[in-house]
């Protein structure tokens, strides 16, 4: 019975020490709760990164990043460059002077035949006079004659002169202001263009010559037109000017006989 009663007891010792041992271990935290936030952090900042990277290679596609440098932009308001060409034009309209046309300003000269002028059949060749009040002179001017260049450059030249005869039956006297009647029937009627240069000490060459010879009738209206123009350079200074044989002979109305220069450049 003795025994039977210390067994009891150890068998309640060993009891309580199996219980007393259970609770030296501690409880394992659930591992899934702990890695959770972690996970979430790592898919998030994946995805930033994926975004950013699809948008720096869209704009390289595009090109805009090669187009915009931001240190060579001028720290001016985007109002104010786009405004200000437009504002200063309108305060000041001489600006726009740069847009017109340049044959606008470009020197020219177109002069019609001076009438009432008297041409003696003993000379061969004659000048010729030309209206300055009638005629239309830019930046070149007119003496005696010559029409005068002003500013150095590459001109087309150009001349023409009209020559008429009529003999009014019956009268012995042709239209050219009393003169008498002459043989017509083989006349020459030459046009010249005459250069004088400035820097050849005012030598004098002809530039151009045109004409023919007509066979006109004493008896009937005839009329003949020589025309003719020319490229050539021309310095300041220099002077062109007109000569014609049988200048008795000029149809002195300004849309028939007339002289002329225009700069084409430089």
């Amino acid at each position: 019975m003795a025994a039977t009663h210390s067994e009891y007891r150890a068998y309640l010792r060993n009891t309580v020490d199996i219980e007393a041992g259970q609770h030296r271990f501690h409880p394992v935290q659930n591992s899934e709760s702990t890695y959770r936030p972690l996970l979430f952090g790592t898919l998030a900042v994946m995805g930033l990164l994926q975004v950013a990277s699809s948008v720096a290679i869209l704009l390289h596609l595009t090109g805009y990043l090669q187009e915009v440098d931001l240190s060579t932009t001028p720290h001016r308001p985007i109002e104010e460059v786009q405004t200000e060409p437009v504002l200063n034009a309108q305060k000041d309209p001489r600006k726009n002077r740069k847009y017109k046309t340049p044959k606008e300003n470009l020197p020219s000269a177109h002069l019609p035949i001076k009438v009432n002028q008297t041409f003696s059949k003993k000379l061969d060749v004659s000048n010729i006079e030309w209206d300055e009040i009638h005629g239309n002179l830019r930046r070149m001017s007119y003496q005696r004659g010559r029409l005068l260049v002003m500013e150095s450059g590459f001109y087309y030249v150009y001349a023409k002169t009209c020559f008429r005869y009529y003999k009014f039956p019956g009268s012995g006297v042709s239209s050219q202001t009393g003169i008498p009647p002459v043989d017509v029937s083989n006349i020459q009627l030459i046009q010249y263009v005459y250069h004088e240069s400035i820097k050849q000490n005012s030598m004098v060459a002809p530039l151009m010559k045109t004409g023919s010879t007509m066979r006109f009738n004493d008896t009937s209206y005839n009329m003949y037109c020589a025309q003719q123009g020319q490229g050539v350079r021309l310095v300041e200074g220099d002077a062109l000017f007109v000569k014609v044989s049988n200048a008795w002979m000029l149809d002195q109305a300004a849309d028939g006989t007339y002289f002329g220069a225009i700069k084409l450049g430089n």
